[in-house]
């Protein structure tokens, strides 16, 4: 399946345990470039868990707004930059949804918060 950054999925989110996990949306961070090229897709894990909504590393979708639907997501969540996970092309399904550009750049700044890239 060929999926591009920012698009929002379902995928089986690998358990920090090493255990297959459970099925969740996530969103597509790796860049295009890679996307078309190799099998594997970086992606960032998508939770209901709104507990971290105040730190940098996570993005709040708002799901009431139009950037929010059009995400795909039923119920607000947060894009969790600090559980990020290298997975197979062929296990993503379908994509439900896509963050808009004003979302993409508030994910730049919570992946660079979380990694620590200036």
């Amino acid at each position: 399946m060929s999926v591009n950054r920012g698009d929002v999925a379902l995928v089986r989110f690998p358990h920090t345990a090493g255990t297959p996990g459970k099925k969740r949306p996530v969103v597509v961070v790796q860049a295009n470039v890679y996307n078309a090229r190799l099998r594997h897709v970086v992606v960032a894990e998508i939770t209901k868990n709104l507990s971290e909504a105040n730190d940098p590393a996570h993005l709040l979708i708002d799901v009431s707004t139009q950037d929010g639907q059009a995400t795909g997501l039923l119920q607000n969540s947060l894009v969790s930059c600090v559980l990020l996970a290298s997975v197979n092309a062929d296990r993503i399904d379908p994509v439900i949804g896509k963050l808009s550009a004003a979302l993409l750049t508030q994910l730049d700044e919570c992946l660079k918060a979380a990694l620590e890239v200036p």
